[in-house]
């Protein structure tokens, strides 16, 4: 992976920052989770979530009302297991989808949600109504 993105003067994590976020972007279906799990062993642990939490929202924006998805999903949450904060990324990623397309879902989860979770449930588009099913929870 190349790390010439950025000036110089950089600093490194900075130049490995956009040079891991390059790479996302070009990376193949078929090579997204080794490239995910390289970069989740960057010697900047903050750095390289930051990375991986931007890449997850852009490929769940992307990937959302694909059948894919859960298959997807289910892999990326396995590579970025033992990081908590990614992980609850990917649930409730998992809980906005089942929300805007009408899926089945239960309350109980959304109460201990992040606010950008709250916030991107009360600004998605309204074309279809966000339901639950009591008997479910």
């Amino acid at each position: 992976m190349s790390t010439d993105v950025l000036g110089e003067d950089e600093p490194r994590e900075h130049v490995r920052f956009a040079a891991y976020l390059h790479a996302l972007e070009q990376v193949t279906d078929d090579d997204e989770l080794a490239l995910v799990t390289e970069v989740l062993t960057d010697p900047d642990p903050t750095m390289a979530q930051s990375v991986i939490a931007r890449h997850l929202d852009g490929r769940a924006t992307d990937m959302l009302e694909r059948p894919e998805y859960v298959s997807w999903a289910q892999a990326m949450a396995r590579a970025v297991e033992p990081r908590p904060f990614l992980v609850q990324r990917l649930h409730e990623w998992s809980l906005f989808r089942a929300i805007s397309l009408a899926q089945p879902w239960v309350p109980s989860p959304l109460t201990g949600s992040s606010n950008w979770l709250q916030r991107k449930i009360v600004e998605r588009p309204r074309s279809t109504p966000a339901c639950w099913h009591p008997e479910r929870g």
